[in-house]
C-alpha cells in the first residue's frame, strides 16, 4: 500500500511542498496587515490559515477567498467528444462551488463571486457548445449560491496553459450575518457535535490522482464501475454547494462552533482549527462508488484515502451537544445527506477516525502561517 502524500506526489501533487509554500506566503502576509488600518479597517489575524480571509470595514466583517479548480478541466477537455460540453459546465460549477463553500466556512456568506478562465489560446472559445456550458455551469452555481458574478478576468496564456486547456478558478467576498462572529474555531469545546454532511464524489479534489488512475486502466475513463456507469462519467459529478444549508444554520442563530469544507488533505481537514483538540469519528458516510474504485485502483489503503479524497465526507458542521440532530434534520431540508458522526474531546490535537482504526496526529496538518504574532 502506498500513503496518501507519496500517492498524490506520483500524481505531481506534493502537499507537504504546497503546504510548506502557503505557511510561508501566510507568514510573509501577516507583515501587511496593517496596511487596511489607513482606510478604517481592520486585519483578522486570526483568520490566517482558514479557508477565508477576515476583515473589518464599515461596521461590517467581510471575508475573501481566492480558490481554483486544479486539473479537473483536463477530464473534461479529455471527455469532450463522449460527452459533449457538459463537462465544462461541471467543472465551472465545481470551481465556484469551491470558492463558496470555502467561504462560507468563517462564517460569511457570499455577496459576490469573480471568475478567472485562463487559455492556452484563445482560440478555446471557437468551441460555442463548451464556452456556452461553461459560461452555464458558472451561471448555476451563482445561483445556487445565492451570490452576484460580478465579472473577473480572461487571459490567454500562450506557453504557460496548452492551447487546448483552460485553467479555472476565482475569487468571492462574503458578509458575516449581524450579529454573527466569524467562525474561527474560537468557541469549539469539548462535548461539541461533529455532523458530517455527505458530498457527491470526487468534488473539486483528487483530479490529478484520477487522471493518473484513467491512464493506467485498459479502457481509460470508459470503464464501468458496479453500477454500469462510466468512471469518467461519474468524476464529472456536479460538486455540492453547502451555502443554502450554512445561510440557514446562521440565520436561525444555531449554535455552530466551526465549519470545515472537507477537500485537499481529505479529513484531516477535521482539525483544521490550531486547538488541541481530539475529533473523534464514530461514524462514516457511505463512500460514493467513484471515489471507492478511485482509492481501490490507486491501491490506497484507508489512512491514505481519507487523507487524501473526501471519501464521502463534503462538509462538517461542528455545533453545540444535542444539536447535531436539529443541523441533519436542516441539511435534509436542502436535500443533503447528514449524520451526526462525532465530538469533540479534550485532547491532543488530532483526528481519530474509529471505524477504521486510524488516527491522524497534530504534524500531519498545518496551514497556518508560522508567526501569528503582530
Amino acid at each position: 500500500m502506498t500513503s496518501g502524500s507519496s500517492a498524490y506526489r506520483s500524481a505531481g501533487v506534493d502537499y507537504r511542498a504546497l503546504d510548506a509554500g502557503k505557511r510561508g506566503a501566510l507568514t510573509e502576509a501577516l507583515k501587511t496587515s496593517g496596511l487596511i488600518e489607513s482606510l478604517g479597517g481592520r486585519a483578522l489575524d486570526q483568520s490566517r490559515g482558514e479557508p477565508a480571509f477576515m476583515f473589518q470595514c464599515g461596521g461590517l466583517t467581510l471575508g475573501f477567498v481566492v480558490e481554483g479548480l486544479g486539473t479537473k478541466s483536463l477530464i473534461a477537455r479529455q471527455l469532450r467528444d463522449r460527452l459533449g460540453g457538459a463537462g465544462f459546465a461541471s467543472v465551472a460549477y465545481d470551481t465556484v462551488a469551491a470558492i463558496v463553500n470555502d467561504l462560507c466556512c468563517v462564517g460569511a456568506l457570499p455577496l459576490v463571486v469573480n471568475a478567472y478562465f485562463a487559455t492556452g489560446s484563445s482560440s478555446w472559445y471557437q468551441d460555442a457548445e463548451a464556452h456556452q456550458a461553461l459560461l452555464d455551469g458558472w451561471r448555476d452555481a451563482c445561483q445556487d449560491a445565492g451570490a452576484v458574478w460580478g465579472g473577473g478576468e480572461s487571459p490567454s496564456l500562450s506557453d504557460l496553459v496548452s492551447r487546448q486547456d483552460i485553467e479555472l478558478a476565482g475569487s468571492a467576498v462574503g458578509v458575516v450575518p449581524e450579529g454573527r462572529e466569524p467562525l474561527l474555531g474560537q468557541n469549539l469545546q469539548p462535548g461539541d457535535e461533529i455532523v458530517l454532511v455527505d458530498s457527491s464524489g470526487l468534488h473539486a479534489n483528487g483530479a490529478s490522482l484520477a487522471r493518473k488512475v484513467a491512464g493506467e486502466l485498459t479502457h481509460g475513463y470508459a470503464t464501468l464501475l458496479p453500477s454500469g456507469r462510466e468512471f469518467g462519467q461519474a468524476l464529472l459529478d456536479r460538486s455540492l454547494i453547502y451555502v443554502g444549508l450554512v445561510r440557514d444554520l446562521l440565520m436561525g442563530d444555531m449554535d455552530v462552533h466551526y465549519l470545515s469544507h472537507i477537500t485537499g488533505h481529505g479529513l484531516l481537514k477535521l482539525m483544521r482549527p490550531r486547538r488541541e483538540l481530539t475529533y473523534r469519528i464514530g461514524r462514516l458516510p457511505k463512500v460514493p462508488e467513484v471515489l471507492a474504485f478511485l482509492s481501490s485502483a490507486a491501491d490506497l489503503d484507508p489512512p491514505a484515502a481519507y487523507s487524501t479524497l473526501n471519501m464521502g465526507a463534503g462538509f462538517a458542521v461542528y455545533c453545540g451537544a444535542s444539536v447535531g440532530e436539529a443541523v441533519v434534520g436542516l441539511a435534509d431540508q436542502h436535500g443533503l445527506v447528514a449524520q451526526v458522526a462525532g465530538r469533540v474531546e479534550e485532547g491532543p490535537r488530532r483526528v481519530v477516525l474509529e471505524e477504521l482504526g486510524v488516527t491522524y496526529e497534530s504534524e500531519e496538518l498545518d496551514l497556518g502561517p508560522g508567526d501569528r504574532s503582530r
